[in-house]
């Protein structure tokens, strides 16, 4: 964190000057005694790597703009130059806290241009698995913004219990994060006989553990006096900063992709939508705190639902054959090897496709033109758009409140700087 004293430094230039010496186009109001404090790209508080140009009076927020794109990765571009399969571990990379709604949201995509849907045993395994990856992340969220605020406790039982989501996510996938396990028309391969047991252990320990985290910050006097009231959006403006998420939901709104346009069988499940109507850190909060029960809820009713069956789908235009056949069968070897280096072919036209990740509205546009790669692909990241309120959320607010807000967004920078 660096401090730049405007009125020895900037006061003889230009407005113009300012805005290139900066970076931002954000004005200055009193160049004689406002200070400048750049917060970032590094700064623990920022949940990756963000940088903040915050124009203060004494402590009070005048003006503020993110400095986003320290870690641009190109993926939206590169996928273009990969088979629509290949493509999807880049995916896995943008909200890393997340990779299996990401997952979910491209595959989803692929198989709506493809005109494909996945079996009923791999739809019920996939809202399984992007459920744990909710509370997964929740749990970074609590963790992480209860740091920020001093709360020491809460981030070491949060990543307690994460710990044991991700080791569910190896069992499955062979790999804790970046797993790549859904795939065109289903997944890669069936859950182990474990699975089912493992998951009902942690449906039965975790509601207790969600209370615990309560009883440490819900009622606690200098966490509400951090949250309540600080970083408030109204209904309104909830809207027409097009917010989704939490953060939407925390203003109010009664918006979740799950329930409006229902994908992997969604609207079988019964679940309430979390609102509060407060529009602040402290209702943020409360609504993630409760979307974790919910995600609890749905886990359940899907484990009682979860039928037999193949996870893939038969079209092996699109499918690999089985494994078992590839030591019996030229024709399987040469049909195997031809899919996993020249791809499938996916018509003309576009898709979008939404989904309800733990961040928000998380949407994905594709375009196929015959080949067996994407034509174009871009994705709708709900970082991206909930951070630009930044500004707006932080104005006449201490500089303290501004740590207290980015912790509330929920955000993840490889997810925005795609």
């Amino acid at each position: 964190m660096t401090l730049t004293p405007v009125s020895d430094t900037i006061q003889e230039l230009t407005l113009e000057e300012l805005r290139n010496k900066v970076g931002t186009g954000m004005e200055i109001e009193n160049a004689e005694e406002h200070m400048l404090l750049s917060m970032g790209p590094q700064h623990p508080s920022t949940h990756g790597v963000l940088r903040l140009l915050v124009e203060l009076d004494g402590e009070t927020v005048v003006n503020l703009a993110p400095d986003i794109g320290f870690l641009h990765t190109g993926i939206e571009k590169n996928m273009e130059a990969k088979t629509f399969t290949k493509a999807l571990v880049m995916t896995d990379r943008m909200d890393y806290l997340s990779p299996m709604s990401n997952n979910l949201g491209y595959i989803l995509a692929v198989e709506k241009l493809l005109g494909v849907e996945a079996t009923p045993r791999a739809q019920v395994i996939r809202v399984i698995l992007t459920e744990l990856q909710r509370v997964a992340s929740h749990l970074v969220w609590l963790g992480t913004s209860a740091l920020d605020l001093a709360a020491m406790s809460v981030f070491l039982y949060c990543f307690r219990e994460r710990e044991y989501i991700l080791d569910l996510f190896e069992m499955v996938a062979g790999q804790r994060m970046m797993v790549s396990y859904f795939r065109p028309g289903g997944l890669w391969r069936d859950i182990p006989e474990e699975f089912v047991p493992a998951v009902r252990q942690f449906l039965d320990f975790m509601p207790a553990k969600i209370a615990d985290y309560e009883a440490l910050l819900k009622n606690n006097p200098i966490f509400l006096q951090r949250t309540k009231g600080v970083g408030v959006v109204s209904y309104e403006d909830a809207i027409s900063w097009g917010l989704t998420g939490g953060c939407l939901r925390g203003s109010g709104v009664n918006y979740d992709v799950r329930k409006a346009t229902p994908y992997c069988g969604y609207e079988e499940y019964d679940f309430d939508v979390p609102l509060q109507t407060d529009g602040d850190v402290y209702a943020r909060y409360l609504v993630r705190m409760e979307e974790m029960r919910q995600s609890l809820r749905i886990i359940e009713q899907a484990l009682n639902k979860l039928p037999e069956g193949p996870v893939q789908i038969s079209d092996r235009k699109i499918v690999p054959p089985p494994r078992a056949e590839l030591g019996k069968s030229m024709e399987a070897v040469i049909h195997h090897f031809k899919l996993w280096t020249e791809g499938f072919k996916a018509p003309e036209g576009f898709v979008y496709q939404a989904i309800e990740s733990p961040r928000g509205e998380f949407g994905v546009y594709l375009r196929g033109n015959g080949s067996s790669k994407p034509a174009r692909v871009h994705f709708r990241a709900p970082s991206y758009v909930n951070l630009a309120s930044m500004p707006r959320m932080s104005k006449n607010l201490f500089v303290a409140d501004v740590v207290a807000i980015i912790g509330s967004i929920d955000i993840v920078l490889g997810e925005i700087d795609r």
